[in-house]
């Protein structure tokens, strides 16, 4: 059985319910041999931090500030995201970024989070995992001024070509989530298809992003996301990509171990 790697996903979500264990054993059942688990604000670090501790051959834990909570930063979390870090020698940095598909935060909040953690990185030769929604050119702006670590993930990336042809010199690799294998996302599968192979990763962000629901192996209420799915999703995006799934399944573990360093 082919072993696939999630680059991103939020299995300490408490919309799981709690059951994280029948969670980890079903991906490992389907074929998930390891996962970036991410953290969106700091009340959530312990989280995530114990499911590293639990499940260390699986979880490679990110800590971080999504965002959307940006303007929930309480005073001396960049010392706390550090030390965090220092626990944590495979430990990267996400989930961060900017998004302007919301208001709130706005922009003038989300950039300078966002910057510090980019610092963090590049400061604790740490991998990134950023978060861009509808923010391009701010995104490029914050690079225009702050540095970046040697290599970052851009996760569920929905930009265009010509965006990731700015992005790979900086050492950015680019993740694919199930949500777009829905046929009015097609025009992401094109972008992926010009991608240069040796950057190319696979998630789930579970719960969110779930792929159609004829492709899903594993069903969730309310129509969240299993991380099971992943297997699924790989095999849907080997086939647009003209690619065997274990082949597939090699390529993404090999790049996500490249991005992560585990």
């Amino acid at each position: 059985m082919a072993v696939w790697t999630d680059a991103h996903n939020h299995l300490h979500d408490p919309r799981f319910s709690g059951d994280t264990a029948g969670l980890i054993a079903a991906a490992r059942a389907a074929g998930v041999g390891r996962c970036v688990v991410n953290a969106t604000h700091e009340s959530d670090w312990d989280a995530v931090e114990e499911l590293a501790n639990r499940y260390p051959d699986l979880v490679i834990p990110a800590f971080g500030i999504h965002p959307w909570h940006a303007h929930e930063v309480a005073k001396g979390w960049e010392g706390r995201l550090r030390d965090r870090l220092e626990r944590h020698p495979l430990g990267s940095v996400g989930e961060c970024g900017v998004d302007q598909w919301v208001s709130t935060p706005p922009p003038e909040v989300q950039v300078p989070v966002f910057a510090a953690q980019v610092r963090i990185a590049r400061d604790m030769k740490r991998p990134l995992t950023i978060h861009c929604l509808k923010a391009w050119g701010l995104l490029l702006e914050v690079f225009g001024h702050e540095p970046l670590p040697g290599r970052f993930l851009m996760h569920s990336f929905g930009g265009s070509i010509e965006t990731a042809r700015r992005l790979l010199p900086l050492g950015a690799f680019f993740s694919f989530s199930g949500y777009f294998l829905h046929p009015r996302k097609h025009a992401v599968l094109e972008v992926f298809r010009r991608l240069p192979c040796d950057r190319i990763l696979l998630e789930t962000d579970a719960p969110d992003m779930a792929p159609p629901a004829d492709i899903q192996t594993h069903h969730q209420p309310g129509g969240l996301n299993h991380p099971a799915n992943l297997p699924a999703i790989g095999r849907a995006l080997a086939s647009a990509l003209d690619m065997r799934p274990d082949e597939l399944a090699r390529l993404t573990t090999a790049n996500a171990a490249a991005c992560f360093g585990a």
